[in-house]
C-alpha cells in the first residue's frame, strides 16, 4: 500500500506479536507498530486481520468490544464470514489476495458479509485494487479464488522452474535458463492481460503446425500436464473447503 502510494506510513498501525519483527516493520516502513491489537482496531477505521486461521476467530473476539460498525476484512483462508459475526458485531468481509499484490500486481478475490454496506464494499475495493486486480465473488466461492489465486502463485513458480530445467537439460548455463523462463511466464501473462485475447488464441499465434511448439505441447499433453494443474486447484480448493469445517469455533 505504501508502494501504491495509496496512503502515508503514518496512516497504517499494524499489531505484531514478535519484538523482533515489530521493530524492523517500524524502522523499514515508517509505520506505527505496536503489540496490543486493542489499540490498532480502535485506531484504525478498516482492520485487516492477516493471521492463520487457526486465531482468526480468536482476534476477532479480542477485538470485537472497538469494532462494532467497523468494516474488518479478513484475509485468511477457511474462516467463514457467518463464524465471524457470531463473534462480533462489525461489518466483516472476507478477501483473498495472493504475494503479488507487493508489486502491484495482485489478484484478490472480495466477499461480502450480511452487514456489509455499499460504502464498505467501495472502500475494500479501492484498497484491493490499489494493489493489483479486484473481483467480487460470493462467499462460497471464495475455496476456488484461494486455490487458483491464493495458491496459484507457487503453482505458476513450479512450471517457471521446469521450463527453466528444461532449458538446463537442453544446453543453457543454469542463471541463463532461470533468466528466460521467469520472462517468458512474464511476457506472456502480460501480453494475455493487455491483449483480452484467450490462452487458445494467444498460443495459435506462437503454434506452427510440425514446428517446435507443437512438439513441445503433444510431449506436455502425453504427461498430463494440463491435466496436473487442474488437478493442483482442485485439490488446494478442497482443502479450503475442510478448513471451513474445522475452523467453526
Amino acid at each position: 500500500m505504501l508502494r501504491a502510494r495509496f496512503c502515508a506510513p503514518e496512516e497504517i498501525i499494524a499489531g505484531e506479536p514478535n519484538d523482533k519483527l515489530r521493530n524492523t516493520v517500524q524502522t523499514e516502513t515508517g509505520i506505527a507498530v505496536t503489540a496490543d491489537n486493542l489499540e490498532v482496531a480502535r485506531s484504525a477505521e478498516t482492520i485487516l486481520i492477516g493471521v492463520k486461521p487457526t486465531i482468526v476467530l480468536a482476534v476477532v473476539r479480542e477485538i470485537a468490544p472497538v469494532t462494532e460498525g467497523k468494516l474488518v476484512i479478513s484475509l485468511a483462508a477457511g474462516v467463514r464470514v457467518r463464524n465471524m459475526e457470531s463473534v462480533s458485531d462489525a461489518c466483516l468481509m472476507r478477501a483473498m489476495t495472493n504475494t503479488p499484490t507487493a508489486i502491484l500486481r495482485g489478484a484478490t478475490a472480495i466477499a461480502r458479509g450480511a452487514r456489509t454496506t455499499p460504502d464498505d464494499l467501495a472502500r475494500a475495493r479501492t484498497i484491493f485494487d490499489a494493489v493489483g486486480v479486484t473481483v467480487e465473488v460470493n462467499e462460497d466461492q471464495i475455496d476456488a479464488v484461494t486455490a487458483l489465486a491464493g495458491s496459484g502463485p507457487a503453482f505458476v513458480y513450479t512450471v517457471i522452474e521446469a521450463l527453466a530445467a528444461g532449458g538446463i537439460k537442453t544446453g543453457l548455463p543454469a542463471e541463463v535458463a532461470a533468466v528466460l523462463a521467469t520472462h517468458t511466464v512474464l511476457g506472456a501473462a502480460q501480453l494475455a492481460a493487455e491483449t483480452g485475447k484467450s490462452p487458445e488464441e494467444l498460443r495459435r499465434m506462437v503454434v506452427t503446425p510440425g514446428g517446435t511448439t507443437a512438439a513441445g505441447l503433444t510431449a506436455m499433453a502425453e504427461r498430463n500436464t494440463s491435466e496436473g494443474l487442474v488437478a493442483a486447484v482442485e485439490a488446494a480448493a478442497a482443502r479450503g473447503q475442510e478448513m471451513a469445517r474445522e475452523f467453526v469455533k
